[in-house]
């Protein structure tokens, strides 16, 4: 019996591996979102970037499902780990979205807001990676893990003032002039948004675990 059971624990294993690859994937897809956010010619090769860091994380979602699906023994409840690798995938499809409006409008210069943003994008990012570094030992370190969701939280709470000022700053400036510039900016501004909000819904979820799990 104990012998069956050494079989099926490098399964458990392979979940922790596949969540940080995931995350340390969202943190280069960061990386290269922030550098396009700084405009100028290397916009439409970051963007390329953010794409091929997306599909890299789409496979990774994949293989955590199949693993979900083929695994007796899984390290918390299926239901969660699938709640869980998605709203890690959807934090970096929506950076691809934020890439992709760039692209359509050939947006090549950023607002200030928009690039202060982006340092907040790939702060949360890293402290993602963390979370989810902890995953594999949470009644250890339950305390550590919900200082680091609640620092997530408060980086979207600061991204989402950071979102209104910029906002507000797009008008002032465009307000008597072009509306399709303010129109773009705007949009942009809301993709950025979104990426904070899908973090949140990773810190949560990764709260709610670990509360099942202590």
């Amino acid at each position: 019996m104990f012998s069956w059971f050494q079989v099926l624990m490098p399964q458990e294993n392979r979940f922790f591996e596949l969540f940080n690859r995931h995350a340390l994937t969202i943190v280069e897809g960061s990386q290269a979102l922030r550098a396009l956010l700084h405009g100028g010619p290397g916009v439409q090769d970051a963007c390329l970037k953010v794409f091929d860091y997306e599909n890299q994380a789409d496979v990774i979602t994949q293989d955590v499902l199949t693993l979900t699906r083929r695994s007796f023994i899984t390290p918390f409840d299926r239901s969660d780990i699938k709640t869980l690798i998605t709203s890690l995938d959807d934090s970096i499809d929506q950076m691809k979205k934020t890439a992709k409006t760039i692209m359509l409008f050939e947006v090549v210069e950023f607002e200030p807001h928009m690039q202060q943003m982006g340092d907040i994008i790939v702060q949360t990012a890293k402290l993602t990676v963390d979370a989810v570094a902890m995953l594999q030992s949470l009644r250890q370190q339950s305390h550590k893990v919900n200082g680091i969701t609640e620092a997530i939280i408060r980086l979207e709470e600061i991204a989402d003032d950071m979102n209104n000022q910029g906002v507000k700053a797009l008008y002032l400036k465009h307000r008597s002039g072009n509306a399709m510039d303010y129109i773009i900016g705007n949009d942009i501004y809301n993709h950025l948004e979104r990426v904070m909000d899908r973090f949140e819904d990773v810190a949560n979820g990764i709260s709610g675990i670990a509360i099942e799990q202590s």
